[in-house]
């Protein structure tokens, strides 16, 4: 199957789930890349944390217009893989915080546009509008994002925990919520997860497992959710 392989909706907003965190969004001709982690490199540091599922090679073909990476951590900036889309000669919009801004920058290009998005930060780009929110994470300049494309508003939380004053940030008006589960490294787990998605009350898309655990993304126990697969299509 060809890049094809997204989670669809009823507009022209196409997502891939790139494993962990990883996600694809393409619309309105733009191609946007949150956290991809395609490579091997936590391995390398704690061997308990192996890929259970093989990287897609066909994904280093994408040319990305966009890149957003939500903190610094390398299951969510990891250099082997943005080395393979960001170098002198592309032409990328990168938000990142502080943490990651510091470090991506590394790869220079004179036409890369290195945007520091911190919280409570707004970047709008092809008619699409990015807000940064607060994430409670061991990184303190980690991030959530809000994306509001095509009349919807996707929130991809990043790594956090459950935190009362992440609800200040966001809008009430959610349409869909990318959030972790696996309830290690400072992420939240089912039960805190499944409390946060009823508090935003939209679709939610569990994430942040399979890759280095066994765990089953089906016993999310929230109700309106789509449990993705890993490069396969999912409908939102």
């Amino acid at each position: 199957m060809s890049m094809n392989n997204h989670i669809y909706e009823e507009n022209a907003m196409k997502i891939t789930w790139l494993g962990q965190a990883g996600l694809l969004f393409e619309t309105n001709n733009m191609k946007i890349m949150v956290d991809p982690y395609l490579s091997n490199s936590v391995e390398k540091i704690n061997p308990n944390n192996y890929r259970r599922v093989p990287v897609e090679e066909r994904f280093f073909e994408v040319k990305p217009d966009i890149m957003i990476f939500t903190h610094n951590h390398l299951d969510h900036y990891d250099p082997e893989t943005v080395k393979r889309f960001i170098n002198e000669k592309t032409a990328i919009t990168v938000l990142a915080p502080n943490s990651v801004w510091n470090e991506v920058r590394k790869f220079g290009g004179k036409q890369n546009n290195y945007v520091a998005f911190n919280r409570k930060t707004e970047w709008t780009e092809a008619g699409i509008r990015f807000s940064a929110v607060k994430a409670e994470h061991s990184d303190d300049y980690a991030i959530g994002v809000i994306m509001e494309a095509e009349g919807k508003k996707y929130y991809i939380t990043g790594d956090t925990l459950y935190n009362e004053d992440i609800f200040g940030d966001l809008p009430g008006d959610i349409d869909y919520v990318f959030i972790p589960v696996n309830g290690l490294g400072n992420n939240m787990n089912m039960t805190d997860a499944k409390r946060f998605c009823e508090r935003i009350g939209a679709k939610a898309v569990p994430m942040h497992c399979g890759l280095f655990d066994n765990i089953d993304l089906h016993e999310f126990a929230y109700e309106n959710k789509v449990v993705p697969e890993f490069y396969q299509e999912v409908r939102l």
